[in-house]
């Protein structure tokens, strides 16, 4: 049976990282141009870089779930061998879909909040074209967000898959485990 403790936190973990990133897409950096008092000069003001914490909050929370599942599960590669059938079959398809919803969110997450902390320093002219006020574009966290919670139900049904054929595995437990060599006559 698969360790309820484990999968309670590793939802609870899941949800915190979910809530993150979607923090992170409704407080995102915005950017102004902003003209200097002696009108000499164009730069950038930006709001509040909070969404970069929340960002790389998300990211740390669903990698502390992702170690987890992959520890308690140890890795699919190691410990001993899985029953055949419908639950190790299982078990392989979701540790693949896991890993691949996995390293999708923390792409999205950990590249909004790069993108979100970096803020143009440079000035322009006046009279010249604004400067480029570079800011997130809108979405990445939020499909960082989706794919935490793809990641979260599909590492919790891998679990549950690996636990099931984990636990299903009967070893040989006959007599002799070799070939029986009859006498020779």
């Amino acid at each position: 049976m698969a360790s309820k403790l484990l999968l309670i936190t590793v939802f609870v973990f899941d949800l915190i990282a979910f809530g993150l990133a979607v923090a992170a897409e409704q407080r995102r950096s915005t950017a102004s141009v902003v003209t200097d008092n002696e009108k000499n000069y164009n730069y950038c003001v930006y709001n509040s870089d909070i969404a970069t914490g929340y960002g790389v909050g998300a990211f740390l929370f669903l990698l502390v779930s992702q170690v987890l599942i992959m520890v308690a599960s140890r890795c699919f590669c190691c410990g001993k061998p899985l029953n055949p059938g419908g639950s190790r079959a299982c078990a392989v398809v979701l540790f693949i879909i896991c890993w691949v919803f996995f390293i999708i969110a923390e792409v999205c997450l950990l590249a909004g909040s790069v993108e979100n902390a970096y803020h143009t320093k440079y000035r322009t002219i006046f009279g010249e074209n604004p400067p480029s006020c570079e800011t997130v574009r809108k979405g990445v966290f939020a499909a960082g967000a989706a794919f935490v919670f793809f990641t979260a139900i599909i590492s919790e049904f891998y679990y549950i898959n690996y636990s099931r054929a984990r636990e299903s595995f009967q070893p040989y437990a006959g007599g002799e485990t070799g070939v029986g060599m009859g006498t020779y006559k």
